[in-house]
């Protein structure tokens, strides 16, 4: 019987499992977060107010059973507003906030928010140990890993760079500091991690030149309305690979691409677990890059802007690699190979930021609680090395190859499972079914765990 529950993370994931769990069962929670505060994580606590969501306010409901609510939250704040805004990020923090204060309200002293490091998870007997870097230990039947997206992974050539010309996580204080207007800054990335730091350096007052570079140079594409198609699919896509490719394309000259993407929505994480390893890997290699372009769109403000300092000469993209980095007093050489050709070129920068993105090869972390997780055999790479090995019920899967029905991981980590799980639709469908399964449990002396 699941009497007591730790939730390591106090993020979007980590939140919204907190509140699904208040809302469904009856067990004690204990929501456990490094930072001075709960119900935001990176994506909403860090942002800037020019950042945007990436999706209209009437998809971004917290609640799978309510889908109007994040949307009536809004029109009840500017009831002569857009009726369907992009909203900022920082606005949505205020709404997960307000949720889980209403939640924990609500439960009567059922949940404990603690400050802490989570370090460890051990099972002793019957009892799960979260050991925190203090030195406390918080005994619970269950835990769950809410942990979001890790830091980008290191690049090649930067090994070495001082901190003032190399930033190698965008949000790490300091990151986007001492910068003048007669300064170039290079992001290495040029997808929605890039958007968001040109934004933030616009915003905080540089006038300098920004080059974005990745291997492709492909941007995210905007939002554009369209209309729902007059046959919508009806069923997943058996196809796979080259002819998956083709059937879309070929569904995209009838409704529009993004209608041929958005219509997949629904069927993308059963396409993903019906196919082999192989065909994923395949997946990742050729098609990821143009994938997260169209799926990962961006709204059409920000699209506007960054077309407007491509247009200025502030914002340059480029397609290419670097080859080698060299530092000294006054700055940073970049050399790179622009992708259609054979000869090198040089690029002087006052700094290099790291844009790549969020990352999950578990063997490349640097967490204390992921390492000594993976140390132990608790936890493995999926087969991917893209996150947490999981099973269909998000229980993490130990290095024997057996489900931990004591330990389960939420959130972007779980991509390797479900692929699309790093949005807020599918994020509070995750939480919802888990804290639902767990409810069940309670009841039934857990069967079904």
């Amino acid at each position: 019987m699941t009497k007591s529950i730790a939730i390591i993370g106090g993020g979007f994931s980590g939140t919204l499992a907190a509140i699904n769990l208040l809302r469904h069962c009856e067990s004690r929670l204990v929501l456990i977060e490094r930072q001075p505060l709960a119900g935001e994580g990176l994506a909403y606590g860090a942002a800037h107010p020019a950042h945007l969501l990436n999706v209209r306010a009437a998809n971004m409901s917290a609640f799978p059973d309510d889908p109007g609510h994040f949307h009536r939250w809004v029109a009840a704040q500017a009831p002569d507003g857009d009726p369907n805004p992009f909203v900022p990020r920082l606005r949505y923090g205020d709404y997960l906030r307000e949720l889980l204060d209403e939640a924990r309200h609500a439960a009567e002293g059922r949940l404990e928010i603690v400050r802490g490091d989570a370090v460890d998870v051990v099972r002793e007997g019957d009892i799960t140990q979260v050991v925190l870097a203090d030195g406390r230990r918080i005994g619970v039947d269950t835990a769950m890993l809410a942990i979001g997206n890790l830091p980008p992974h290191p690049q090649p050539g930067t090994t070495g760079l001082p901190e003032r010309l190399y930033a190698p996580d965008p949000w790490a204080p300091g990151a986007l500091d001492e910068l003048g207007d007669d300064d170039t800054v290079l992001a290495l990335g040029t997808g929605l991690t890039m958007v968001d730091v040109v934004l933030a350096l616009r915003a905080r007052g540089f006038g300098g030149r920004i080059v974005a570079m990745s291997r492709r140079g492909l941007l995210p594409h905007p939002h554009a309305a369209a209309a729902p198609p007059p046959d919508p699919l009806d069923e997943r896509p058996r196809e796979t690979g080259s002819a998956l490719l083709r059937r879309v394309r070929t569904r995209a000259k009838a409704i529009g691409w993004r209608a041929a993407i958005d219509e997949l929505r629904r069927f993308t994480q059963d396409m993903w677990r019906a196919a082999s390893d192989h065909e994923r890997a395949r997946f990742l290699r050729h098609l990821r890059p143009w994938w997260d372009v169209h799926r990962h769109r961006l709204a059409p403000s920000v699209a506007e802007a960054l077309a407007a300092l491509r247009d200025s000469g502030t914002l340059t993209v480029c397609a290419g690699k670097i080859v080698a980095t060299a530092s000294d007093s006054d700055g940073l050489t970049v050399t790179w190979r622009p992708r259609t050709s054979a000869t090198p070129e040089t690029l002087r920068v006052a700094r290099m930021i790291n844009c790549t993105g969020p990352q999950g090869d578990l063997l490349r972390a640097e967490e204390p609680l992921l390492r000594n997780l993976v140390a132990r055999g608790t936890l493995q790479p999926d087969t991917l090395r893209i996150g947490i090995d999981v099973d269909a019920q998000s229980r993490t899967i130990a290095a024997d190859g057996t489900s931990n029905a004591w330990l389960y991981a939420l959130g972007p980590m779980t991509r390797g499972a479900f692929w699309e799980i790093v949005a807020v639709p599918d994020i509070r469908v995750q939480s919802w079914s888990v804290a639902r399964r767990l409810a069940n449990a309670q009841w039934v002396g857990g069967e079904g765990l």
